[in-house]
């Protein structure tokens, strides 16, 4: 079975990227979902962050409190390196579990959406990698017309993340999501391939 990383900078797409393939019926391991799963579910996880980042970390009903945890992270370049440090190697190992279901299951290929795919490490656990593509004023203004998100807010998270431009050497595959091709046939196309190999 062969294991697909997406990935692509904010604003680009690789969500719907990922819901077309998901329609087809791949299935889909979203990093970003399992993070905040094990943020709750993951105990060790949980007194490590505690530790890092102090109580506030989860609020009174004992959730992780995202806006706050990212409004601080974001800021500080450091603290998001620490957070990343803890949290990357679990979910490497959550999503290795997840990937031994699935292969019971026959799946020719398996997708991991993943934001940070090559910052984080995590393409070395993938086969290949798609990368979404987008120019960063569509990106911009997909970003603060859907997310609630000021331009600052929207500039801290590019700069959290490598420009396109560094990592799109190290695809396998380049899927455009500029408003002009049809993303169902770039899909298609990928799936194709990825069925012939």
């Amino acid at each position: 079975m062969l294991s697909v990383g997406v990935t692509g900078n904010i604003g680009s797409g690789k969500s719907t990227v990922c819901s077309i393939f998901q329609w087809m019926g791949v299935p889909i391991y979203e990093a970003d979902l399992a993070v905040k799963r094990l943020y709750s579910q993951h105990a060790g996880l949980k007194k490590a962050l505690v530790s890092l980042l102090g109580a506030d970390a989860y609020n009174s009903k004992g959730e992780f409190d995202t806006a706050w945890v990212r409004q601080r992270v974001f800021a500080n370049d450091d603290l998001r390196s620490s957070l990343n440090a803890l949290v990357h190697p679990i979910v490497f190992e959550d999503f290795a579990n997840w990937c031994k279901e699935k292969e019971a299951e026959n799946y020719p290929y398996i997708i991991k959406e993943a934001a940070i795919l090559f910052e984080s490490g995590a393409n070395a656990t993938v086969d290949l990698v798609i990368g979404v593509v987008a120019p960063m004023a569509v990106r911009k203004q997909r970003v603060l017309a859907r997310d609630n998100m000021n331009e600052q807010e929207f500039e801290r998270r590019v700069k959290a993340q490598w420009p396109q431009e560094e990592w799109m050497d190290r695809c396998d595959y380049i899927i455009q999501n500029n408003g002009e091709s049809s993303l169902i046939k770039q899909v298609m196309e990928v799936h194709h391939g990825l069925m012939n190999r």
